[in-house]
């Protein structure tokens, strides 16, 4: 989903994503910080986030790559 597309759904849809997000994120092994920033970006894909942490990478450099 794209920044855009994201800004025209309505707010119970986004709060919805936005929780879904970060709990895939924490699924993932991200710690609670990195997840809620991660989940706040809408137009970083999920499966590329979590294949980093699959491949061994920490999570820092994964948010630095993703961010």
């Amino acid at each position: 989903m794209t920044a855009a597309q994201f800004e025209l759904i309505d707010e119970t849809e986004a709060e919805a994503i936005l929780r879904w997000r970060f709990d895939e994120l924490v699924r993932a092994g991200y710690d609670i910080g990195s997840a809620l920033m991660l989940a706040s970006h809408v137009e970083i894909d999920l499966h590329d986030a979590s294949a980093l942490l699959r491949r061994g990478c920490p999570s820092e450099t994964a948010l630095q790559i993703l961010l």
